[in-house]
């Protein structure tokens, strides 16, 4: 009776051991299934060209600027281009691209809005950055990140040209050059 006690109990723990392990297998299978819907999910999120320019509101930055403190909201300049331009004061070629911005922006100011978006984590870096550079156009700060995560930018600097209508007309992932601007400001130009 021992011998069949034995090959009882041994099937037994056998039968345990499938157990968990395919309950293992399971939980695994879920979490896989679980991650790669998410991702699915998270994709569709991506704004491209000819998709409406989600709205957002940040608070504009700067103590030589009446707006200072105020909230911008993309909706507020519907009827005119906007360039969202994705910056940070550490970035080089964003530091290059800006005094471009500036140069144009009192040509185009009536029908196109820069507006610059900083990732950076202090007001005072940002201020100090406008004032060197003697910024006229609106600059927000995206303290949380949430307009970056919104438009999924990455590198930076990038740059995002919405037409009137407030639809993404192009992203420009990288440095922009005064002759490329002035490409874009034209074709998001109101007519």
């Amino acid at each position: 009776m021992r011998v069949d006690e034995a090959k009882h109990k041994k099937r037994n723990k056998k039968k345990k051991r499938y157990i968990f392990r395919f309950s293992i297998l399971v939980v695994l299978v879920g979490a896989i299934t679980y991650a790669l819907i998410q991702n699915y999910n998270k994709d569709k999120d991506i704004h491209e060209e000819g998709d409406q320019a989600p709205n957002f509101e940040l608070t504009q930055v700067s103590e030589n600027h009446d707006d200072a403190g105020e909230p911008l909201r993309l909706s507020d300049l519907e009827g005119k281009g906007v360039m969202l331009n994705f910056w940070a004061t550490y970035c080089e070629p964003c530091e290059r691209e800006m005094p471009y911005m500036e140069d144009l922006y009192p040509e185009y100011e009536d029908d196109i809005e820069i507006v610059a978006v900083s990732l950076d984590t202090s007001e005072l870096v940002i201020n100090r950055f406008i004032n060197k550079y003697d910024l006229t156009f609106p600059v927000v700060h995206d303290t949380n990140s949430e307009v970056m995560d919104l438009y999924n930018i990455s590198p930076l600097p990038s740059t995002i040209f919405i037409d009137a209508d407030g639809k993404i007309v192009d992203k420009v992932n990288g440095e922009l050059s005064l002759d490329t601007l002035e490409e874009h400001f034209k074709e998001i130009q109101p007519k």
